[in-house]
């Protein structure tokens, strides 16, 4: 219950971050924000990448291979799917340690590339926090660098 509390925050922080440009009056829970987010469907993979320290992983389904350059392979778990108002979450545990994934919609660079990725990123992994971009794999993002 503690995940599920922790990912909520994540997207509800996200969806206040979101909604600061808009008009005003206009916070999360008024009639236009209260739809879940429905920007990634929940048959679709998605591909979430971070730099310093380099990380990445694969969501499909109820499953994340995560990876690093030291663990190429990866290390598969099993997640559960947390749809909010401002993004998407997935909990877990990898190496022992609670794992919390929230996905928010905006452009998103990873620092190295000329690629603009459609989502961010948020990793909790225990007591470290890593931010990158997330994908789909129907994303069109243009030749590879």
């Amino acid at each position: 219950m503690k995940t599920a509390a922790t990912v909520a925050g994540l997207l509800l922080l996200a969806a206040c971050q979101q909604s600061a440009g808009t008009a005003a009056g206009n916070v999360p829970g008024d009639a236009e924000d209260s739809a879940p987010f429905a920007a990634i469907a929940t048959d679709e993979v998605i591909r979430i990448a971070g730099t310093e320290p380099f990380w990445g992983g694969e969501i499909s389904g109820t499953s994340l291979t995560w990876t690093t350059p030291e663990n190429m392979d990866g290390e598969t778990i099993a997640v559960t799917r947390f749809t909010g108002r401002g993004g998407l979450g997935f909990s877990g545990e990898l190496g022992r340690k609670q794992l919390d994934i929230a996905i928010t919609q905006g452009a998103c660079s990873d620092g190295m590339s000329d690629r603009t990725y459609p989502f961010t990123v948020a990793v909790t992994h225990g007591t470290e926090k890593l931010a990158g971009c997330a994908w789909r794999n129907t994303d069109d993002l243009g030749p590879p660098p």
